[in-house]
């Protein structure tokens, strides 16, 4: 009885050692000021840099672990109105005095951390915020699945709306590698020392080229940017399943623009991207045969350049 007893409490103890590391508050990361207007939205965010006269108007969506200033540097364009959208149960890298009342009424929360709940996010700011008709919405990694759900949801918005789905998740895609439930397991305890540890994993062949300074500061922010190791996990979780349960037949409701599939893509399978792809006949498919998954950093002149109005 005093040996069962034993395991019990073992097994008691790890359990709330577990779910501690899961929903452990993550520190916030460095922020930065920027003269934007900032909507929260549930548990996530909407971030408006306006200007006076813009000649597009552009709307992105970070990928997992990151955060919208992935896109800051390639959209700098004073003539360009930009739109980020931050993550639900993502922490907040910008500051702004600018917190304006928002222009719409607040939609069903989603559940935080999943590909619905974001693109419910996207469709809001889409709907309200454009202030030209030339528009393009450019997701990395995670965001363009982000896309492709919220077009599916709202395919009236997409109408006339270029779409840049860069290194994306798309339906019956692959990771890199298979996910196990041990990793799975594991990944609180490695959300954990890789916040200690913030350089820990920067020589990992999965960042690509690690020369540009800026690269290398969006990397060590990325154990920061979600809110506990449990919405890391619900973000895992959701977009596994959104690859296997999704169809090819979403692409329908995308009318042009462009997916850009990396031939070095550590994170995601190449080949399941560029098959899939395929079958996106409203699309461009740009190889980047040396790319990473960071093609945006890595490879900028592979993006498609804006159109002109």
């Amino acid at each position: 009885m005093a040996g069962y007893l034993g395991l019990g409490l073992v097994l008691l103890g790890l359990g709330i050692g577990q779910y501690w590391l899961q929903v452990r508050p993550v520190p916030s990361p460095p922020q930065i000021t920027m003269a934007a207007d900032i909507y929260p939205v549930g548990e996530g965010w909407i971030l408006h840099r306006r200007v006076s006269e813009p000649r597009a108007t552009v709307v992105v969506m970070h990928g997992l672990l990151e955060n919208p200033l992935y896109f800051t540097r390639y959209y700098d364009d004073p003539e360009l109105e930009l739109i980020m959208i931050g993550a639900t149960g993502y922490q907040l890298p910008v500051t702004s005095a600018d917190r304006p009342e928002a222009p719409w009424d607040l939609p069903p929360a989603g559940t935080p951390g999943t590909i619905a709940a974001d693109a419910q996010l996207l469709n809001l700011a889409l709907e309200h915020l454009p202030g030209t008709r030339n528009v393009r919405v450019h997701g990395h990694s995670r965001g363009g699945a982000v896309i492709l759900q919220a077009a599916s949801e709202r395919p009236d918005l997409f109408s006339q709306v270029e779409v840049i789905l860069e290194a994306p998740v798309l339906p019956q895609g692959q990771p890199y590698r298979p996910s196990s439930a041990i990793s799975r397991l594991l990944l609180p305890s490695l959300h954990l020392l890789w916040q200690r540890r913030p350089d820990m994993l920067l020589e990992q062949p999965i960042w690509g080229p690690l020369d540009d300074p800026d690269k290398r500061e969006l990397i060590r922010a990325m154990p920061f940017n979600p809110r506990s190791s449990a919405l890391l996990l619900t973000n895992v979780r959701d977009l596994l399943g959104w690859m296997d349960s999704s169809s090819t037949e979403i692409y329908r409701h995308v009318q042009r623009g462009a997916i850009l599939v990396p031939g070095r893509d550590r994170v995601l399978n190449s080949a399941a991207m560029l098959d899939s792809a395929h079958q996106a006949e409203n699309l461009q498919i740009v190889e980047v045969p040396e790319g990473s998954h960071f093609v945006l950093l890595d490879n900028p002149e592979s993006i498609p350049p804006l159109r002109n109005p």
